[in-house]
């Protein structure tokens, strides 16, 4: 009985991971697909990407200046203004 038990336990464990292939085959998208959504990324537009790029070093210099201060500025925020 106990080796029954083991081999129906086996099919079906078996059975669930070809279920789940099976399923995760049909809903992925194809190579086609996949190309097609690479292409419509915001990265793969020049002018966009450009605007990251000097999104990013803004925020990299504004971090920096805050590290090189010593005030504390959140400390400040919660204040009425003098």
């Amino acid at each position: 009985m106990s080796g029954m038990r083991t081999i129906v336990g086996t099919t079906g464990m078996i059975a669930m991971l070809g279920l789940g292939y099976g399923m995760w085959a049909l809903i992925s998208p194809g190579e086609e697909r996949r190309k097609e959504m690479i292409k419509n990324l915001p990265e793969s537009n020049p002018m966009r990407m450009e605007e990251t790029r000097k999104r990013n070093a803004l925020v990299m210099q504004t971090l920096k200046e805050a590290a090189e201060t010593n005030e504390n500025l959140a400390r400040g925020l919660g204040r009425s203004a003098k």
